[in-house]
């Protein structure tokens, strides 16, 4: 028994003694103090060491190449009518034999040739979804391999004699105002168009087509008379073949029949002269030949060979001895024009619709003009959606000669401008861009010297302020005082904001030229805040609110309901300024007027003692209105002013203090002053200060 148990004991003991020696052998391993035979090495612990040489050589470090991404071929692709094979697999990112591949199962695929084209668009569908995709229809992508660079369009060189045809002429009606102009149209027409003008005055260019008895067609361009409108009778001169003058026979030679004249000779237009109202009481035909003649035209029966027909289109007299004498004179221009090739023309007016939107009124001078052409005309352009002529109908085609109004602009053009036809709307899109770099370009070059000036100014500035202060001992530039305002100070000068809308173009800027004329902004200052041609829009009233502002409304219509907004509708631009005038005169400050009560002459001079003061009193007889002891008083020696504002103290008749001396009255007078050299013979005068309203000495020359 003892002897197992002992046996068991000594079993035990020796496994004890085993598990403590292993722990100890594991535990010197992880702490590094075993012998060499238990010593673990790793790869960086056989790594070379570098030597003093590569430790002072720079770092270079050494990217690995990135691994091109694969082509993701879910999503959705892009697809369009009448698309290839080849084009479907390369939108679809995918190689062509697999589209091919795809199409064997697809039922009426057909071809699988890859410049076969898939007409059927549920055929592509069912493509791009067995390929796992999803489709979008867009339109098909441009063949062009270039793009269209930023240029400008010009026109064409002259056409060579053998394209050239006959064309109408464009005849001119222009004379001074009141004159007759627009009723000698009339009559040769057969319509009333001076009635549809305010007051009787044209303040449009009106083109329209007569045909004469003999069957030819010519273009006539009705211009205003009046000085206002001298930019748009330039325009017809410009634009014209013949002028046909229109004189009184009872006013003769004016100032716009002068104008006229000298337009005519700068253009080298012939001139038929028209004296009109001869059967008006008190003409005198030979008289305006006289006048004529002084200016330098000279007439057939006085040394020329310039046509003057004596008519009343009123009455309608010797109407077709004008329009024989017209044709003659076209006849031997032998007027002639290219009738084949892109459109060229002339603007002659603009305005806004209100029903049809933006119109130009135009003649052709080159080419043929056709539904759908593509325009451009100065920042202006255009694709022609209608084309109509002077009465309103619609027409297929335009030749050179003849006037039409075109519908389509995005933009108005100017009138006068010059209209050019393009290939497209890509091209139109490529000149607007040229066009509009250059206006600011242009616009940047005017502005130039401006700001040379400025920054002249305030490089001296700061040059006087640095030397100064180094004078004084300062090198730095030191801020004295508080800091200035960076905002400008207030005007104090009244202002008077108008907004201009008008029917045409021709109109507004008419309008701003004389407006242009206003030579007032020292007293008060005259701001166009906007103008524009077409009716007063919601965009008008915000900024006439904005900027408070007078909104004239010229021949347009004007919305019902425009609160806290000042809209004055007009007609007739003389009328438009006269309203004006009366604006500026009722912001013009008041100013003192003086106004004489009475006048006195001194008599004698009297010296009184008031207590120990020595005083002069003037006996004086009053000779002119009266004199009240309110009022203020001024000393007058032999019509020269001596002194003003004089303070009175006592006015007495006899012993009496009174308030008022009438005319014929003797007084006594004491002033305050006594210190004022008066003498006898000199005169006392009575007078007040009113605040009187100023009155603009603005005179735009009506």
């Amino acid at each position: 028994m003892f002897h197992v148990r002992s046996v068991i004991n000594r079993l035990v003991t020796n496994e004890i003694i085993r598990s403590k020696a292993e722990f100890w052998r594991r535990s010197t391993i992880h702490n590094g103090c075993l012998q060499k035979r238990f010593f673990q090495t790793s790869a960086c612990s056989q790594k070379r060491r570098k030597t003093a040489e590569e430790k002072k050589a720079p770092r270079v470090i050494e990217f690995a190449a990135k691994k091109k991404n694969k082509i993701q071929t879910s999503g959705v692709v892009d697809v369009w009518r009448n698309m290839t094979v080849a084009e479907l697999a390369k939108s679809c990112q995918l190689e062509l034999e697999h589209i091919q591949e795809v199409m064997l199962y697809v039922k009426g695929a057909g071809n699988i040739d890859p410049e076969t084209r898939l007409e059927d668009q549920k055929i592509i569908k069912d493509i791009v979804t067995k390929c796992g995709l999803k489709m979008k229809i867009v339109a098909a992508p441009s063949t062009a391999k270039e793009e269209i660079k930023d240029r400008d369009v010009l026109p064409r060189p002259p056409p060579p004699a053998e394209n050239l045809k006959e064309r109408p002429p464009v005849v001119t009606v222009m004379g001074h105002v009141d004159h007759g102009k627009t009723t000698l149209l009339d009559s040769l027409r057969g319509a009333s168009v001076a009635a549809s003008e305010a007051g009787g005055i044209t303040q449009h260019i009106g083109a329209f087509t007569v045909e004469l008895d003999n069957g030819e067609k010519v273009t006539f361009l009705d211009t205003p008379g009046h000085a206002a409108f001298s930019a748009m009778r330039a325009r017809g001169a410009n634009l014209t073949d013949i002028i046909v003058l229109v004189v009184a026979a009872d006013d003769g030679v004016m100032e716009q029949t002068k104008e006229v004249l000298s337009l005519a000779k700068e253009a080298n237009v012939p001139i038929i002269v028209a004296i009109n109202k001869i059967d008006k009481p008190g003409s005198n035909p030979d008289r305006v030949k006289k006048e004529l003649a002084q200016h330098g035209i000279a007439l057939e029966g006085f040394g020329g060979d310039t046509i003057a027909v004596g008519v009343s289109a009123l009455q309608g007299i010797n109407l077709e001895e004008l329009t024989e004498a017209v044709s003659t004179q076209a006849t031997m221009m032998s007027l002639k024009g290219e009738y084949a090739g892109p459109m060229e023309g002339v603007v002659v007016e603009s305005k806004i619709d209100s029903r049809r939107g933006k119109l130009s009124t135009a003649i052709v001078t080159r080419g043929t003009l056709r539904k759908g052409s593509v325009l451009v005309s100065g920042l202006g352009w255009a694709r022609v959606r209608g084309l109509f002529d002077h009465a309103g109908q619609p027409v297929s085609e335009v030749t050179p000669g003849m006037p039409v109004e075109i519908l389509g602009w995005r933009e108005l053009p100017s009138a006068g401008e010059l209209i050019l036809e393009v290939e497209s709307e890509k091209v139109a899109h490529s000149v607007m861009r040229w066009r509009e770099a250059q206006a600011m370009q242009e616009k940047a070059e005017s502005d130039k010297d401006a700001i040379l000036v400025k920054q002249m100014e305030h490089d001296e500035k700061y040059k006087a302020e640095r030397e100064k202060q180094r004078l004084s001992g300062f090198y730095r530039r030191r801020n004295k005082g508080p800091r200035p305002k960076e905002s400008a100070p207030d005007d104090p000068t009244p202002r008077v904001n108008v907004i201009i809308k008008g029917d045409v173009h021709g109109s507004v800027e008419a309008i701003l030229d004389v407006l242009e004329t206003y030579d007032g902004n020292e007293h008060c200052r005259l701001d166009v805040v906007h103008y524009g041609v077409g009716d007063v829009s919601q965009g008008d009233l915000e900024l006439a609110r904005l900027f408070n502002a007078v909104v004239y409304a010229f021949s347009v219509s004007v919305p019902e309901k425009a609160k806290d907004v000042e809209i004055r509708p007009v007609n007739i631009i003389y009328r438009l300024v006269d309203d004006l005038k009366k604006e500026i005169n009722s912001k013009l400050p008041l100013v003192d007027e003086e106004e004489t009560v009475g006048e006195a002459n001194i008599l004698q001079l009297f010296d009184i003692n008031e207590g120990r003061k020595k005083l002069t009193v003037l006996g004086c007889r009053c000779t002119k209105g009266m004199l009240k002891k309110a009022s203020q008083f001024k000393l007058v020696r032999n019509g020269e002013l001596l002194t003003t504002e004089l303070e009175l103290e006592s006015m007495r008749h006899l012993k009496n203090e009174v308030d008022t001396v009438k005319k014929d009255v003797e007084c006594g007078l004491r002033f305050a002053d006594q210190e004022i050299e008066v003498k006898a013979g000199d005169t006392v005068v009575c007078y007040k200060i009113n605040q009187m309203p100023q009155e603009t000495d603005w005179d735009p020359g009506f």
